[in-house]
């Protein structure tokens, strides 16, 4: 009922032929640009463009993008792998992503939100997708109010390639390590007349191994001491995802471009873990072990089909664009366990997740240049969303004899429908401009827990202001202030109170009375830029309130649940600095560091006042032009220690390696080595007065990729220089 609305809603808003003209547009996507205007149109950065050789770096006055055309990691590997190399990201080693230390971080595909990286699977989407077809990353660290306030750090926008050659255009790539990893792909598009089509598809095929050790002390109310266990498991995931597009592009005439595309992204992958635990009474002596063995089959299926109109009125930077999307994300894990315990009797399991996700969304955009070189830009956002949720479990004594496990078996379904609407207003007075924007949100959430028949709704209006200011210097230098209100929603698993069973010793439960996180960030930076050399500085501090945090509490016999809960506020802050530069015609560098502070009230969780940490994180990239077709690289990161409501997390190091060989203009191949120190791994630590955890996990990231890339078609190809603040800027 909700997307009849929305369509219904559509239709009326947009004019006939519009509301025809999508009914009839065919599901594909067309990426190519109009003679007239760029594709990127869509994304397009909003204010003054500063570039360098090949547009390594472009700023605007909400955002910075970074070229990965030159980082030979993510020509190899995966999207994760791409963001590890760019200035504020931080990926740890499940693929979860962070800016600037803040996890809450909102990804887009082309200015569009995703369903494949929000919910269950989104970091095995990031650690399974290939990066070879990003073009671009956009750090938008405080976005202006044309985007969702969603996410308290801001938006990483992964923009794709697109060829603007006429004709038959496209590439073939393959890439293999010596232990079976593998990922291939073939991109190709046609130009004639007003009529573009283009297509991908690609397939990655991944091993990944990892090891996690937990060593746990509980403190036991009888004596006074600390119960100790020790939790080792080994696993190893195999598996792969598939990945298609087909696109189409049409001009009506020079004013009307008709879109569409279709996509989908598959990804399976059948894992086995081994287990074992040990823990000591009080005294020290053994009092329960157990050896585990378990499969699991996760499938993760995304297809999205969207239409798109754009009309270019008079005057330039003069149009109006629609854009209507439907998509569906269905999630499956199952699993099965064999435990032989001691003492007790061997016990069998099944258990699983199934989420059925579907999302609708229409967005119309209109901007209008004005006198004195301002400009207006005014939109709607509307989007509904459903989400469902199946657990079910059964355990017993044989594989043959399992029985339904009530306290296992759940049906959960929650629904957010957003109703958005914003303007901005940017101009300039001489060596100054300013652009201020408001976002006004309707947002309608309803959850209903079927099995125990329970259910709820809140409704709420928010208004989110942001405010950019620049100011130029000089020709090379500039200065930037801005601010903006963002929020964090507790997702749909976070409010659901039914407690997931994980193994033996770890449950998780959702908390129905979070409240939203509202954050207010604000940043002043500092640019100097002549030639290809850059340098940025940027100071920027943020203040949280109802804060969502994961909590982890004993339930008593070495059992911990995980679950959520609000933090009373929440402060960070901190110096990033970004250098780029020649050292000789042929040596390049990037560099960069970030000082970031946090400080957390964490009464609400046992703790007297507030808690506070100071990190240095940063990263350093060196590009060796040797001959104009040998291009040598490496890069290296360091992830410093980071606060945690309960803990802290220890630091993190990667360094990889990277050569590529230039054929010919259509021929090149390529070798990376990642992880060359075998460093990377992450530790967290859980410290409060009843509970002390400690979780190694290492994954088996090092690896050598060997790889070719063959462009076909008419037209002159990108060319294959050193593309300043490719993704491996620091």
């Amino acid at each position: 009922m909700r997307l009849k609305l929305l369509l219904a809603a559509t239709a009326m808003i947009l004019p006939p032929s519009l509301a025809l003209a999508q009914t009839a547009a065919p599901p594909a996507a067309a990426r190519p640009a109009s003679p007239a205007k760029p594709a990127e149109a869509a994304t397009a950065i909003e204010g003054v463009v500063v570039t360098s050789d090949a547009n390594a770096m472009r700023t605007s006055i909400d955002r910075r993008s970074y070229s990965v055309t030159n980082d030979l990691s993510a020509r190899t590997g995966s999207i994760a792998d791409a963001l590890r190399n760019i200035p504020s990201v931080q990926v740890d080693v499940q693929g979860n992503v962070s800016l600037r230390g803040d996890p809450n971080v909102t990804i887009m595909i082309d200015g569009k939100p995703s369903g494949q990286f929000s919910g269950e699977g989104k970091a095995d989407a990031l650690q399974a997708m290939p990066a070879d077809q990003i073009d671009r990353v956009e750090v938008m660290t405080n976005p202006s109010a044309a985007y969702r306030p969603d996410g308290s750090a801001g938006i990483i926008n992964l923009i794709t390639k697109k060829t603007q050659k006429p004709g038959v255009n496209g590439s073939v790539r393959l890439n293999v390590t010596p232990d079976g990893r593998y990922n291939t792909g073939v991109s190709a598009t046609r130009r004639a007349g007003k009529l573009t089509l283009s297509g991908d598809a690609g397939y990655r095929h991944d091993i990944q191994e990892a090891r996690q050790q937990i060593d746990r002390a509980t403190l036991d109310a009888a004596s006074g001491g600390f119960l100790v266990s020790r939790q080792d498991a080994e696993v190893e995931n195999k598996g792969g995802m598939v990945n298609l597009r087909g696109g189409v592009d049409y001009d009506l005439d020079k004013q009307n471009r008709l879109s569409g595309e279709i996509r989908y992204r598959g990804i399976e992958f059948d894992t086995d873990i081994q287990q074992s635990y040990a823990g000591l009474d009080a005294a020290g002596a053994p009092a329960r072990a157990y050896l585990r063995s378990s499969t699991a089959e996760m499938t993760r299926d995304n297809a999205a089909v969207s239409g798109d109109w754009r009309r270019q009125l008079k005057g330039a930077e003069h149009e109006l664009t629609a854009h209507l999307e439907y998509e569906i994300t269905n999630f499956q894990r199952d699993n099965r366990a064999f435990t032989r315990n001691s003492p007790g009797v061997d016990q069998y399991e099944t258990f699983g997740l199934g989420v059925d996700q579907t999302r609708a969304n229409f967005k119309l955009d209109y901007s209008k240049p004005l006198p004195d070189s301002a400009k207006l830009k005014t939109g709607l956002d509307f989007e509904v969303a459903g989400n469902e949720y199946d657990n079910d479990g059964a355990s017993g004594p044989s594989a043959g004899g399992l029985v339904v496990d009530p306290a296992r078996t759940n049906r959960y379904d929650y629904d957010q429908d957003v109703y958005a609407a914003y303007v901005t207003y940017e101009r300039p007075f001489g060596d100054f401009t300013v652009q201020g924007g408001l976002r006004a949100e309707q947002v309608q959430i309803k959850v209903d827990d079927v099995t125990h028949g329970v259910k709820g709704d809140n409704d709420y209006f928010k208004l989110y202001p942001t405010l950019h200011m620049g100011y130029t210097l000089s020709q090379s230098q500039t200065l930037s202030a801005n601010y903006s209100r963002r929020v964090q929603r507790p997702g749909a698993q976070d409010l659901h109170p039914y407690r997931v069973y994980l193994d033996p010793f770890n449950y998780r439960q959702g908390n129905p009375n979070l409240k939203p996180q509202q954050t207010d960030s604000y940043e002043l930076g500092w640019q100097y830029r002549k030639g290809p050399a850059y340098y940025l500085a940027t100071a920027y501090y943020r203040e949280s309130h109802d804060g969502v945090t994961d909590v982890l509490s004993d339930l008593g016999g070495g059992v911990l649940l995980t679950t959520r809960a609000n933090l009373a506020t929440s402060r960070n802050g901190g110096l990033e600095l970004v250098a780029n530069g020649r050292l000789t015609p042929k040596l390049t560098y990037s560099i960069s560091g970030n000082m970031f502070w946090n400080e957390i009230d964490a009464s609400s969780l046992g703790f007297a006042g507030t808690r506070s940490m100071t990190s240095v994180s940063g990263r350093a990239n060196l590009n060796y032009q040797a001959t104009p077709k040998d291009f040598f690289q490496i890069n290296a990161f360091s992830s410093g220690k980071r606060l945690t409501p309960q803990g802290h997390r220890e630091p993190i190091q990667l360094v990889n390696l990277g050569y590529r060989r230039k054929v010919s203009d259509k021929l090149s191949f390529v070798v990376t080595a990642q992880d060359v120190f075998n460093s990377f791994g992450d530790v967290a630590i859980v410290d409060t007065p009843i509970l002390r955890d400690r979780i190694a996990t290492t994954a088996k990231v090092r690896n050598v990729f060997f790889g070719f890339t063959y462009n076909f078609g008419g037209g002159k190809p990108r060319p294959e220089q050193f593309d300043f603040g490719g993704g491996a800027v620091g």
